[in-house]
């Protein structure tokens, strides 16, 4: 390991040069800092400079500090939710990106891959501005944070991510696109082991089998498969502050019908926002536990919130604007408008869903089901306040990658 412990010195000396150059030029505007992020990742979605900013509970933790880059572990201690517990690489080293390139076997000190895969925690940020295009499913190790504040970090035009039999783990301020199915073949997943493949397919981020996992403030678009699944008894998970669009099958929540190990499964998807040209699973639940709160839903072309097996759904606080699309025929207006779909034989009128004070906007309804108490049942660290849905669209302006500048607040 010495290789490694020579590359975080130096990543420890890198990081500290470029906080303070960047510092140093704290007067160059947010617009020029951007200006690098290639034309298929739209930015279009962040509020213009000058907007008065209403933060969420998540964002208030971290965001007001100017000092944001020296202190980057802060953020460790703001996820709420089932995903509370996910420190990510809080306790170990800085590692940084400094090299765009992907080797799936062999990758080479100053590639991402190389960081995701060590043993130890690590706190993995980025030099500059990069697109990284992988050559196979980048297989992230336990202990790890992915943060991409102050520059612009796109993983895109290849295969993606994927969590797969490991915890605490956090991946912040990245845009995901255009995530293509993987080839079978070698791939490394820690510096002693190199397994066979069979191929992912093309899911933008894939949690498998894991727990303590938060998605936070990251972009996810225009994929093969799905955008963000959580499947094979993941648990204690949070997907906050995330910006959805450009897809047909957004998130699933359970891998089928028949997997029981997902009756583990407890997810916060909270403070999101599901932007325009959006289908379908925002998410959809099979046999777990979904606390769906403070989320926006720009509009929905067959449903918003849907699920199968005996899933147990609590949509609290959620703005839901359904499409006015004029093309849509009169008499399936009244289908588009539902934001809840159920796969079921029958029975389906015992499933626990409900909603408690959604804003519905365009005719949008939810059909609830069910009886007795379905609240998520936080510990006291977990816990945080849900607004009412009037107040997502403040709160969710600023969903997806922010445009972070060290020496000022983000």
């Amino acid at each position: 390991m010495t290789s490694l412990t020579s590359l975080l010195v130096f990543s420890f000396l890198l990081a500290s040069w470029a906080a303070s150059t960047i510092q140093a030029d704290d007067d160059q505007s947010i617009e020029e800092t951007s200006s690098t992020v290639s034309n298929y990742t739209q930015l279009s979605y962040i509020p213009k400079p000058g907007k008065k900013l209403t933060m969420n509970k998540i964002d208030i933790c971290w965001r007001s500090n100017p000092q944001w880059s020296w202190h980057r572990r802060a953020l460790a201690d703001c996820a709420v939710g089932f995903g509370k517990e996910a420190v990510g690489g809080k306790y170990g080293a800085t590692y940084v990106v400094i090299d765009p390139s992907d080797d799936p076997i062999n990758p080479k000190p100053g590639t991402l891959r190389y960081g995701v895969i060590q043993n130890e925690p690590l706190w993995i940020i980025f030099e500059k501005d990069m697109v990284i295009v992988l050559e196979n499913e980048l297989m992230v190790n336990s202990f790890k944070t992915i943060d991409g504040r102050g520059v612009n970090v796109e993983i895109a035009y290849g295969p993606c991510i994927t969590v797969h039999d490991v915890s605490y783990v956090i991946i912040h301020g990245i845009s995901i696109h255009d995530c293509k199915p993987g080839k079978p073949g070698l791939v490394r997943s820690s510096p002693e082991h190199v397994g066979h493949r069979v191929g992912c397919d093309g899911d933008g981020i894939d949690i498998y089998s894991s727990s303590n996992i938060w998605i936070d403030h990251c972009f996810l678009a225009r994929c093969t498969d799905g955008l963000l699944d959580v499947i094979h008894g993941s648990t204690a998970i949070t997907i906050s502050n995330n910006y959805f669009t450009q897809h047909d099958k957004v998130m699933l929540l359970g891998h089928n019908d028949h997997f029981k190990a997902d009756k583990i499964m407890k997810v916060t998807v909270v403070f999101n926002h599901f932007g325009p040209g959006l289908v379908q699973r925002m998410p959809r639940v099979r046999l777990g536990y979904a606390h769906v709160a403070n989320n926006m839903y720009d509009e929905w072309l067959m449903y918003a919130i849907g699920g199968s097996a005996n899933p147990t759904i609590f949509s609290e606080g959620n703005y839901f604007t359904a499409s006015n699309d004029p093309n849509i025929k009169e008499v399936d207006l009244l289908l588009v408008w539902q934001i809840t779909k159920r796969e079921s034989h029958g029975g389906w009128k015992t499933w626990k869903w409900r909603s408690s004070r959604d804003e519905f906007q365009n005719g949008a309804y939810f059909v609830q089901s069910g009886w007795g108490s379905c609240a998520p049942n936080y510990s006291q660290s977990q816990s945080f306040k849900v607004d009412i849905g009037s107040m997502v669209p403040a709160l969710t302006s600023y969903a997806g990658p922010l445009r972070c500048v060290a020496g000022k607040p983000c």
